[in-house]
């Protein structure tokens, strides 16, 4: 049912309360000082804590401990029991964070009605965090193309171990996603996992929202390492972090403790911690805008998030995702996608990546039909080719002023390389789709200069360095 830990200086009060417990089915364990009670709770914090306020020849009394203990494991609710109770003492105990007190000679019944409720006060605040982790962004790995496998196969692999990751990338790109992933298939999984948006939070507030603070005012106030604490600590966007709070930052790493802004007691934590980046940080620790120790300690495994343009065979999956997801937390029309939505799809520039795509689904389900397929159409973005009212596709201003045999070379150029990279590098499906047998299209690609070369774990088509000196 639960472990309880018992802390009285009375050897038969404390095995009278254990044996009671133990006949209602819970497990116990008996402290007679304030350092065994220290011991038992640094090797295994129990499920409650019942606690007298006067211990003899103990360091700390029950007030101290309290304090201590609300401080590094605040899940652990505690009773307070004492034979010397008054209302002062009572009200000390509860603003420090007890969960009753009760007086001895205390009633059996009151007692075992005390500690069922606190059981499940505790069981319905555990169950209450995690459903709030579960409604947050999920950590859904959606696509099959040969940089998304890569990407996926790498993730596996960090589940299995704590290391620290260095999740480098463009924006956009599922950064955070990731790291979701590696939290949710690790062995704390069940613990917090916390977002810290170095990008966003004012430099000069970056310390008290990391440690926390402690006023006399306000009492104490967690900050987002302590919400960690038995799970994992997400910083996105690493780089933005002032020079001042990454030392801290270094030391927590090294020590697994810190104190609190205006505190003065050290505050334990153990977690996990994954980090994200736009930026490359070896160029911000040679400009001296990171701690070169720092980087060490974070990027003990670099794993790169490629661009959604490396991975174009994923946008039917991801966009179909998308809808599924919209229907289910929106009530969004669940459309299909027409052929001629997914070519466009496909073939469009993605500078903000899968973020800038999930975006375009949402509008289109937002302002679209309730009904159908979604047409090309109904993509907007500048991405497209844009028509006339005749019908007629309406030619760039670059490409109007060319001849006709170097405008013909470069629209070419320029389609291929897109359906090429549309379909994963894969030259047979390209040449299925373009309507041209596979040695022609190899002969035509030759003579355009356009080259497949391995990115992100993907075939792309690229331009030849010396494309320019043929031409």
């Amino acid at each position: 049912m639960g472990d309880i830990l018992i802390v009285d200086d009375e050897r038969d009060i404390r095995e009278l309360i254990s044996d009671i417990l133990k006949d209602e089915g819970f497990t116990t364990r008996l402290a007679g000082t304030s350092d065994e009670a220290m011991a038992e709770m640094n090797s295994e914090p129990p499920s409650l804590m019942i606690l007298d306020i006067w211990l003899k020849d103990s360091r700390m009394d029950g007030i101290d401990i309290l304090k201590t203990v609300k401080r590094d494991n605040p899940d652990v609710p505690v009773i307070i029991i004492s034979g010397h109770g008054n209302i002062e003492i009572a009200v000390a105990a509860i603003k420090q964070g007890a969960y009753d007190f009760i007086e001895k000679p205390f009633n059996i019944d009151q007692l075992m009605v005390v500690i069922t409720r606190a059981m499940e006060t505790s069981r319905l605040r555990r169950e209450n965090s995690e459903l709030r982790r579960k409604d947050v962004t999920t950590a859904d790995m959606v696509g099959s193309s040969p940089a998304f496998r890569t990407l996926k196969s790498q993730l596996d692999k960090v589940t299995k171990s704590n290391g620290r990751v260095m999740l480098t990338g463009p924006a956009g790109a599922g950064k955070e996603i990731a790291a979701r992933f590696i939290h949710a298939n690790s062995d704390l999984a069940e613990g917090p996992f916390i977002t810290v948006n170095s990008a966003s939070i004012e430099p000069d507030r970056m310390e008290e929202v990391l440690f926390g603070r402690e006023s006399t005012g306000r009492g104490i106030e967690p900050g987002l390492l302590e919400q960690a604490h038995g799970g994992l600590i997400y910083f996105d966007e690493i780089a933005d972090m002032p020079l001042g709070t990454q030392s801290k930052i270094l030391r927590v790493l090294t020590e697994q403790q810190f104190q609190r802004v205006g505190g003065a007691d050290k505050v334990r934590v153990d977690l996990r911690v994954i980090s994200s980046t736009t930026r490359n940080l070896s160029d911000e620790v040679e400009a001296g805008n990171f701690r070169e120790e720092l980087f060490h300690r974070l990027n003990v495994v670099p794993i790169d998030v490629p661009p959604l343009a490396d991975r174009r065979e994923d946008i039917p999956e991801l966009a179909e995702h998308f809808i599924e997801t919209f229907n289910k937390s929106q009530g969004l029309p669940l459309r299909s996608l027409s052929e001629e939505a997914i070519a466009m799809l496909q073939t469009m520039a993605w500078p903000g990546n899968v973020r800038q795509l999930k975006n375009v689904i949402e509008r289109v389900l937002i302002l679209g039909s309730e009904k159908g397929d979604i047409a090309a159409a109904e993509i907007p973005g500048e991405g497209r080719s844009e028509e006339s009212d005749e019908g007629r596709v309406v030619l760039s201003g670059s490409l109007a002023t060319l001849p006709l045999r170097e405008a013909r070379e470069l629209f070419e150029r320029e389609y291929l390389l897109t359906q090429i990279n549309r379909f994963g590098g894969n030259i047979s499906r390209t040449a299925n789709f373009v309507g041209m047998e596979r040695s022609a299209l190899h002969r035509k690609l030759k003579s355009l200069n356009v080259v497949t070369s391995s990115r992100s774990g993907a075939r792309v088509a690229t331009i030849a360095e010396d494309a320019g000196e043929d031409a």
